[in-house]
């Protein structure tokens, strides 16, 4: 059976820093964020908020998008997310309930 992949974007607050990643498991993943223990990278910015998400029937095709929204310019991140997610709410409630 192949694992299914997430593709997220966190930040610091609107408009903030922008960090894009991959997972097999969001939950867990934004619980990282949000305890500083992520990455080196959320840990100093402190991009614990998670405003956009995108789900795969598989890692790979998670990765492959991750790789396409990190080549995007900041404005075609900004746009994606406010189609989604219009008033940049943290999206982790609807994750852990």
């Amino acid at each position: 059976m192949r694992k299914a992949g997430f593709v997220y974007i966190v930040t610091n607050k609107r408009y903030g820093v922008l960090y894009t990643g991959v997972t097999s498991n969001l939950a867990a993943r934004i619980t990282q964020h949000r305890e500083g223990t992520g990455s080196r990278f959320t840990s100093k910015y402190r991009t614990g908020i998670l405003v956009y998400y995108e789900q795969y029937p598989s890692i790979e095709e998670a990765i492959a998008r991750e790789k396409a929204i990190k080549a995007w310019k900041r404005m075609w991140k900004i746009r994606a997310i406010e189609e989604m997610n219009p008033a940049w709410e943290d999206l982790y409630g609807t994750l852990v309930g």
